[in-house]
């Protein structure tokens, strides 16, 4: 795919719901940062997409990850970059941010029938389960890739000076 078909991969929050409308379903929703891709990211993105015919990424916007107390200079890539990245992985159908701490408003405009997150979170705590189970979807967990997270990596290159 060209540079410019995964750009066109990239929405704005307020053409979301439109163009979620068009993507072939059960549709997929998965969220977070995805600051620094790694190996666990993309074997969970993978996964996740073959759970349905489509799959939406909601990106934390940079004001939005900052708040998730990963460390002052986090995200180390700015919100825009890490969308083109994402974009550029062919399990994902589309992407789009949140600015808020949880992306409960974000899928109550969406209304994707299947939310995932990685197995560390437990889907019972989370208001985004609730919601979604609340209009008839499914929420549920992918079995998280041990050894591989941002904040790990992070640390091993700071190390490494």
């Amino acid at each position: 795919m060209s540079e410019a078909g995964f750009l066109s991969k990239i929405v704005a929050r307020r053409d979301a719901p439109a163009r979620l409308a068009a993507l072939p379903g059960p549709v997929v929703f998965t969220n977070g940062v995805f600051d620094v891709l790694h190996r666990g990211h993309v074997t969970y993105l993978a996964q996740a997409r073959a759970l349905g015919g489509s799959l939406v990424v909601g990106l934390n916007t940079d004001a939005s990850a900052r708040r998730l107390g990963k460390g002052p200079d986090r995200p180390l890539n700015a919100e825009h970059d890490r969308a083109i990245v994402i974009a550029a992985l062919e399990s994902v159908s589309l992407v789009t941010w949140f600015d808020e701490d949880t992306p409960v408003q974000l899928l109550s405009e969406l209304r994707p029938q299947v939310y995932v997150k990685g197995g560390d979170y437990d889907m019972r705590t989370l208001a985004e389960t609730a919601l979604v189970e609340g209009y008839g979807g499914r929420s549920l967990a992918i079995p998280f890739v041990d050894g591989y997270s941002t904040t790990t990596l992070v640390q091993r290159i700071r190390a490494s000076r």
